[in-house]
């Protein structure tokens, strides 16, 4: 069986390994991914169909190969290795790894425990806030809750006079402060429509494209 990657799923492996260096593919258009400490998983559907189940260990290495090629295909010749092959004289013999060695999301989707605050984030709004975190060194994305707003900021929590950036993103009725880490936020520009749930986790959904993460918030979270 041959295969070519688009531009598009190249580009969210590319997301992906920035999650988890390694990746167990499954048969099937569904790819996903969990960071090593389980804090982030990621699930999206390709336009490819993968033939077989495979592990690859160092992602970005395996992407980096792929882009020696112009136009490369793709064989699965067996279970232990794939063909990159660019036309009739150009190579490569890529190994898979282990699965077992290999942080994988369980086998069952996860689903949110509860549903407490919904609001839109746009690819504008999401860059902006990413931005001033690292132009200010703030290391803490904050969902706030207070007068009838949702607005995220980030700041440093351990610090009382850090510097914060904050854009207002919705309306609401409750109170609450739901905690991130910035360096969580590993997802693809875009449109987002961003649900917490008080259980401290958030699912973050592209509206352009069927993608989907689901990102743990810090213990030190609070609603109501």
């Amino acid at each position: 069986m041959t295969m070519k990657l688009s531009e598009k799923t190249v580009n969210l492996l590319k997301n992906f390994a920035s999650i988890n260096q390694s990746i167990a593919f499954k048969k099937g258009k569904t790819l996903r991914t969990m960071s090593v400490m389980k804090n982030i998983l990621a699930e999206a559907e390709v336009e490819e169909e993968f033939p077989q189940d495979f592990a690859i260990y160092d992602l970005n290495q395996f992407l980096n190969g792929v882009a020696l090629c112009d136009s490369p295909t793709f064989e699965f010749p067996n279970e232990s290795n794939l063909t990159i092959r660019e036309g009739k004289d150009r190579k490569t013999k890529y190994f898979f790894a282990d699965p077992s060695v290999i942080v994988s999301p369980p086998e069952k989707s996860i689903a949110l425990p509860t549903e407490d605050v919904c609001f839109n984030l746009d690819s504008t709004q999401l860059q902006s806030l990413l931005k001033a975190s690292a132009v200010y060194q703030l290391p803490d994305l904050v969902a706030v809750g207070e007068a009838g707003v949702v607005k995220l900021v980030v700041r440093d929590k351990k610090n009382d006079t850090s510097n914060e950036y904050s854009i207002n993103v919705g309306l609401t009725d409750q109170e609450f402060n739901f905690n991130f880490k910035v360096e969580n936020i590993k997802i693809l520009p875009g449109t987002y429509e961003v649900v917490i749930s008080q259980k401290l986790l958030a699912r973050f959904v592209n509206t352009n494209y069927n993608l989907t993460y689901f990102i743990a918030l810090e213990p030190d979270s609070t609603f109501g």
